[in-house]
């Protein structure tokens, strides 16, 4: 082969591996974006479908939303067929499915990469497993109180909210706090690290209290 054709092929191949990293790297970080702001327009409809649906899901049944949803869909792809299809007969044009293209197109999954997702769902669900395994059989005594202690709050949380309102406050906050934290990261750093020091200083006291942390602290 000549050097130049195969320099050429060479440079094509790394181009089409760099601009797959670069859609890889913009994707991964689209979600950061647009919890940022970034894009006040894409955020905004996100922020706003988002709510949307969860104020549906507060309103209605699940079914009934998805049903809504499912049905709106239909609608406009049928209203866009037979609006393609008279106009196709006005201009006597053969242009064919308008959905063609899509109809075409393969959705599959590759065996490879559903193997793959499910792996690495594997990992974390064998990890969360082992974790639950450790903190109910009480291995470490700390460790099985902390636990206790955030259970012990989600029931006043529980009874306070249910989940589809925990889900929208969660939401906005999702929205809310990266461009406040963003403006205001040195002053909030300061206050975290003071509540980290007396939260640290809390669990030490605890510790020197309890059997079981003691003899965690001087094995570690």
């Amino acid at each position: 082969m000549d050097p130049m054709t195969q320099s050429a092929q060479i440079s094509s191949s790394q181009g089409i591996v760099d601009g797959q990293n670069s859609a890889a790297k913009d994707s991964k970080l689209s979600v950061k974006d647009l919890i940022h702001w970034r894009d006040p327009k894409k955020s905004g409809l996100v922020f706003g479908l988002s709510m949307l649906l969860l104020l549906s899901l507060a309103a209605f049944s699940v079914i009934s939303v998805v049903s809504y949803l499912l049905l709106a869909l239909l609608c406009v792809t049928i209203t866009f067929r037979i609006y393609k299809s008279v106009v196709q007969a006005v201009q006597k044009s053969n242009d064919g499915h308008p959905f063609k293209a899509l109809i075409d197109k393969d959705v599959s999954i590759p065996p490879e990469t559903f193997r793959k997702h499910v792996d690495a769902s594997l990992t974390y669900i064998n990890r969360a497993l082992k974790q639950m395994s450790r903190l109910f059989l009480v291995e470490d005594l700390v460790d099985s109180l902390k636990l206790a202690v955030v259970m012990w709050l989600l029931t006043y949380v529980g009874a306070v909210f249910n989940g589809i309102t925990i889900l929208i406050l969660a939401d906005i906050l999702l929205f809310a706090v990266p461009p406040i934290y963003e403006k205001n990261k040195t002053q909030i750093d300061q206050y975290i690290d003071l509540a980290r020091t007396q939260v640290n200083t809390t669990i030490a006291k605890l510790q020197e209290k309890l059997p079981g942390a003691v003899k965690r602290s001087k094995t570690e």
